[in-house]
């Protein structure tokens, strides 16, 4: 199982029964893919759609918001993107689950743009994460040249501050309380005194951690 998939399915699990629930493009889309048959969540889309189907269904006609062609279900409604936003920003969405290029121990994320690096845009990441009650960040434990991407003050310009609620790599699960960023889960292909050297944000254990949670 690789890393991503390893994310994706762990993510799944914290998507509750009649949740509505935005996927960020890139990793975050495969969450569909992954959750459980008695749990039935409608997935929201900023382009103008609740009800996207898992992305192994695919109507050539229709993209979500990465432009990705996308399936529909039964019952799925399209609208255009001002009722779209009036959705994310009236606190309509339960649970958003977007990518990271860093997260700090603060809760702050930054996910929209490397410096120096040309991009289309924010997209619609910073009304979602302001705006969807739980805020999940879906993203690999280290950046590609093996640098830290949890850290202790996010270096890139932020999509938000203190709004992360939850950070699921393939290695750890962390959560945000009171203030703390607390590791909740960790893999068995990793020791705690490893995950710390290569995670720079600084962290406390849960008196009740357990392995990463994905069967």
């Amino acid at each position: 199982m690789n890393a991503k998939e390893i994310i994706a399915r762990r993510v799944a699990k914290e998507l509750k029964d009649g949740d509505i629930v935005n996927l960020g493009i890139g990793l975050p889309t495969q969450v569909a893919n992954y959750l459980a048959s008695d749990i039935h969540v409608t997935l929201q889309s900023e382009n103008g759609f609740l009800g996207l189907g898992p992305v192994t269904e695919i109507d050539p006609n229709l993209v979500n918001a990465g432009g990705q062609p996308c399936g529909m279900l039964p019952g799925a409604a399209m609208f255009d993107s001002a009722f779209s936003f009036a959705l994310i920003r009236g606190g309509h969405v339960d649970v958003c689950v977007l990518g990271g290029l860093q997260v700090d121990e603060h809760a702050n994320l930054a996910n929209w743009v490397v410096p120096g690096k040309m991009v289309p845009g924010m997209g619609g990441a910073m009304d979602l994460v302001v705006g969807a009650k739980k805020v999940i960040i879906a993203m690999e434990h280290c950046a590609k040249d093996g640098g830290a991407k949890l850290l202790h003050k996010c270096n890139f310009p932020l999509t938000a501050q203190g709004k992360v609620s939850m950070v699921v790599t393939e290695l750890a699960v962390f959560v945000f309380e009171q203030q703390q960023m607390i590791l909740t889960e960790i893999s068995e292909e990793i020791s705690l005194d490893k995950l710390r050297e290569i995670t720079e944000a600084s962290f406390v254990v849960s008196a009740d951690l357990k392995p990463i949670q994905i069967d």
